[in-house]
């Protein structure tokens, strides 16, 4: 699958995908910093969402023939558990159910240490493209 993530929120966040498995599964990490973090100095909530859709998006869009269908995120929750101040988070994508016009996605992030900070579930819709 080839995509550019320049220009994009990705770049602006310091996404960097690390990994897209054959399963849908995808992996990418982003720094807690100063472009990641609230005004209390700890890493935005909303930061964390976006990396969740990301990957549920990018592993989603790994499953579907992009030349005639896209992926769009629907819906997503979070529940963060954890608080950060600085390093790294990885996020963990993975298909929990794959149809024809819809997939659901868990999605983990994790710190350096392998500790929860935030679990997330996306819904993907799966359209076709307009010719």
């Amino acid at each position: 699958m080839k995509f550019t993530n320049e220009n994009t929120l990705m770049e602006r966040l310091g996404i960097e995908i690390t990994e897209v498995r054959e399963d849908g599964t995808c992996i990418a990490t982003m720094p807690v910093d100063e472009r990641t973090r609230q005004p209390f100095g700890y890493l935005h909530g909303g930061a964390s969402v976006a990396l969740a859709e990301t990957v549920a998006s990018l592993g989603a869009a790994s499953l579907v023939d992009l030349e005639t269908q896209a992926v769009f995120g629907q819906e997503i929750n979070a529940n963060h558990i954890r608080s950060k101040k600085d390093g790294i988070v990885t996020a963990i994508a993975t298909v929990t159910h794959q149809g024809k016009s819809s997939m659901v996605y868990e999605i983990k992030l994790e710190d350096e240490e392998g500790k929860l900070i935030c679990i997330s579930r996306c819904t993907i819709a799966v359209v076709t493209k307009r010719k």
